[in-house]
């Protein structure tokens, strides 16, 4: 069955209104207006309201990059921490230069079920590529997981460390390497895990240039992934945020690569703004032994 799931509540997060290609969000106590290509739709509120609202506003670089900057309204900081109070998790949050914040909040129900499956699982090894500032890292190792978290970006892997020494949380395996070069190596090694987080860009580039494209790039990556997971106890989850691209591809290829597929989910991610709308965020596949 084809699943379209939302976070229930997060109490750091509120996503207030979307449309005209932009949401407004709420992390913490901060308000915040950015680009949102997959808000096609009409703003419920005036763009007077949402100028009242926000403490910061983001503007794309003109000539269509990705890059940007912040224009600060109302005089808040560069960087602030929140509270995700359902995992006594403590965020580090910053405006960075390509909109993030440092947060996927439609993620939660990933994180929900990566904690569930970690629970049924003693002594679990989970590995977390393409891991940016690594929610899903904490939450695994807050369930008891060993973890091996993995990434080209030196500064998003430390912002990440930020995020588990404010947590109290200690002895996650920090990686900053490209994602493919790791995973072969660890095949070559023998080594194995028992849950696998796969969140990988449409498109990005490794620690020494090496360039990643998702569709070139994801038949390889699930095919590896296969001969690092571990045959007895065992989960996976990939989450696809790239315009375009179905949650079928993720399943066809783990059908192909996997031997054994039980307990299988597909679907959406989405939040709910304040006025109903749902704002697709990405496509998952999922599936575990237990």
């Amino acid at each position: 069955m084809y699943q379209l799931l939302t976070p229930v509540s997060l109490s750091f997060y509120e996503l207030i209104d979307s449309g005209n290609f932009e949401k407004l969000e709420r992390f913490g106590k901060y308000i915040l207006a950015r680009p949102e290509p997959q808000a096609v739709w009409d703003k419920s509120l005036e763009l007077s309201d949402w100028e009242k609202l926000a403490h910061a506003i983001f503007k794309k670089n003109k000539g269509g990059e990705e890059k940007g900057e912040w224009k600060n309204l109302k005089n808040m900081p560069e960087k602030w921490w929140v509270d995700f109070e359902e995992e006594s998790l403590k965020l580090k949050m910053s405006l960075s230069s390509f909109k993030h914040v440092g947060v996927f909040p439609e993620q939660a129900s990933n994180w929900t079920y990566i904690k569930s499956k970690i629970q049924q699982i003693p002594d679990a090894k989970v590995l977390n590529l393409f891991a940016y500032t690594g929610i899903a890292s904490l939450v695994a190792k807050k369930a008891g997981a060993e973890v091996t978290h993995v990434d080209s970006i030196k500064q998003v892997v430390g912002w990440s460390r930020e995020s588990m020494e404010e947590s109290g949380i200690s002895n996650i395996r920090w990686i900053v390497e490209d994602a493919m070069k790791f995973i072969k190596r660890e095949i070559r090694r023998g080594s194995k895990y028992n849950g696998i987080i796969l969140d990988p860009p449409a498109y990005g580039r490794g620690t020494d240039g090496e360039k990643w494209v998702l569709e070139e790039g994801i038949n390889d990556l699930i095919k590896c992934c296969a001969e690092l997971l571990d045959e007895k106890d065992f989960f996976l989850v990939i989450n696809l945020y790239s315009m375009g691209f179905s949650a079928l591809i993720p399943q066809t290829l783990a059908n192909i690569h996997f031997k054994n597929l039980p307990n299988q989910e597909i679907g959406e991610l989405y939040l709910n703004d304040s006025f109903n709308k749902k704002l697709p965020l990405g496509v998952f596949f999922r599936f575990a032994s237990c």
